[in-house]
């Protein structure tokens, strides 16, 4: 009788633990995270530009991620520097206290794109060859010739990966921002293939050099479970493109873009459903 009653208690707790892990993966409400990428620093310290800005969502109850990607010239009003463009909002708050460059670019962009973002994920540029070379290159599907390379696709080397997103010659910072989100989508169907899987070690321990992120540890599956279920090619993908900004040239001489707002802020909120 108490071995009936012993194991009926554990299959009960059992119960209740898949009954909560399986409403916490879909929990109805997102994870927003803005990814940061970080241009060359001075050695030692993080006091570089956010060159690269995705503003991300993720609804594993849904099953839909959201991708927006922020132009790096965009001109806004910085708290405490004054207008300037929007990628030097890491760079002030590292100069002025280290570490707090990823939350007052998230705070930025809060301000102006009307979203909440708890999470932020920054990566380094010169560590963004380490991890694709860890993974063994990633590959890319181009429609049309760019940044070089003919349509079709190509598997990239770190190296090649960086000077892809890069490309000043071949394409403009509209471009690159579609690269960049090109790019971010080939890392993950890399990672999800299985010969890729023997090499996780090298590459965690790779992005564990060269990212940071305040996402929690309780996060990560939900992403995963977002990510799974909308499939890399359902990813909604966003470009704050030429029609939603005006090309300036301020009194200094630095060619910038001012943002329609009118235009931006209904296209960000259609890609978070808020």
């Amino acid at each position: 009788m108490k071995q009936k009653l012993g194991c009926s208690f554990i299959t009960a707790v059992l119960t209740v633990m898949i009954i909560g892990l399986a409403a916490w993966l879909l929990a109805p409400f997102r994870i927003n995270l803005l990814i940061l990428g970080i241009d060359r620093s001075p050695e030692g310290t993080d006091m570089g530009r956010s060159d690269t800005m995705i503003l991300t969502t993720a609804a594993p109850f849904q099953g839909k991620v959201g991708m927006v990607s922020i132009p790096r010239d965009l001109w806004v009003a910085l708290p405490g520097v004054g207008e300037n463009r929007i990628n030097a909002a890491h760079f002030f708050a590292e100069i002025n206290e280290p570490g707090s460059g990823p939350r007052a670019a998230a705070d930025v962009v809060e301000q102006y794109f009307k979203v909440n973002i708890p999470y932020t994920l920054r990566f380094r540029f010169d560590g963004f060859v380490e991890i694709v070379d860890a993974m063994g290159g990633i590959t890319v599907d181009l429609k049309e010739p760019t940044a070089g390379l003919e349509a079709g696709k190509h598997t990239l080397t770190g190296e090649q990966a960086l000077a892809f997103v890069r490309d000043r010659k071949g394409s403009d910072d509209f471009n690159r921002m579609a690269h960049g989100q090109l790019l971010l989508k080939a890392a993950l169907v890399r990672l999800m293939t299985p010969e890729t899987w023997l090499k996780l070690p090298g590459v965690l321990a790779a992005v564990m050099r060269n990212v940071d992120t305040n996402l929690p540890p309780w996060e990560w599956p939900r992403l995963g479970l977002a990510l799974l279920r909308s499939g890399i090619s359902g990813i909604d993908t966003m470009v704050i493109n030429r029609d939603m900004v005006t090309p300036f040239t301020t009194d200094g001489g630095a060619m910038v873009l001012l943002p329609n707002w009118d235009v931006i802020l209904p296209a960000v909120q259609k890609v978070f459903g808020e």
